[in-house]
């Protein structure tokens, strides 16, 4: 009986470790504005309220406005990263409209495990 309950937790574990790792990760590839994606893009301001589906999405009221520093590519082109005072995160380029670019020449660059972290506190956790 404890080798059977040993193998199903096993195989628990596998299986919410593959889960993890299909989805933690949104793309591989991302559009910024220098190599280490430090430099705001863009200004764009909110078309629409947004509220994401987890702690790694950037939630807003229609208005307000977000300063980008990188835009996924080719996976997952939709998803634009951003800060809004001290909060950060992925949204839906369409829910913005941009007001002001400030870097036309945009950088491709590989995405980082760490880009796709949420924060809670001082401690970091993948969704």
């Amino acid at each position: 009986m404890p080798r059977i309950l040993d193998q199903r937790i096993l195989l628990l574990a596998i299986s919410f470790l593959t889960s993890l790792q299909s989805t933690k990760v949104l793309s591989e590839w991302k559009k910024c504005g220098d190599r280490e994606c430090e430099t705001a893009m863009s200004r764009v301001q909110a078309t629409t309220d947004y509220l994401g589906p987890d702690c790694r999405y950037l939630n807003f009221k229609t208005g307000e406005e977000i300063m980008v520093y990188s835009k996924l590519s080719r996976k997952n082109e939709n998803l634009w990263t951003g800060s809004k005072g001290k909060d950060f995160g992925y949204f839906p380029k369409d829910a913005v409209k941009v007001e002001e670019v400030f870097i036309a020449e945009e950088v491709e660059v590989l995405t980082k495990e760490t880009d796709f972290l949420c924060l809670h506190g001082d401690k970091y956790a993948f969704e």
